[in-house]
């Protein structure tokens, strides 16, 4: 197996490192794929197979958790801001009807809210 490998000049000094991987995760708890392990240390890190000892080469730096990914809500306000001045609100962009978008029935209530703070107001006005 190994002198196949060698013939084709392909060295095979790499350890797998999946069960350090797994248990590292585990502890941190964590997925895989947010776990760092430092790669000038592979023999050290491949001769542990315990989670104490792994919590050990977390303490010191050896496995090291990724920070999360941002997610960029760049274009999100860009695009929140344009719609501020109206764009993107044309006909063709619109799915649900108008009552569904605004239904009537607020817009009633509003509408009966305002006139009775009014008229409320004009009752205060002629008491004075």
């Amino acid at each position: 197996d190994f002198s196949f490998l060698s013939i084709l000049g392909l060295h095979v000094t790499m350890s797998s490192l999946k069960l350090q991987k797994r248990l590292a995760a585990s502890v941190m708890r964590c997925g895989k794929k947010k776990v760092w392990l430092d790669p000038n240390e592979i023999n050290e890190i491949s001769n542990t197979n315990a989670r104490q000892s792994v919590r050990k080469l977390i303490k010191d730096g050896l496995i090291i958790k990724k920070p999360v990914a941002v997610h960029s809500r760049a274009r999100v306000r860009k695009n929140t801001e344009a719609r501020r001045k109206g764009r993107h609100c044309g006909f063709g962009k619109r799915k649900g009807t108008a009552n569904a978008r605004m239904p009537q029935k607020v817009l009633w209530v509003n509408r009966m809210r305002v006139l009775r703070r009014l008229l409320k107001k004009y009752r205060e006005a002629k008491k004075n």
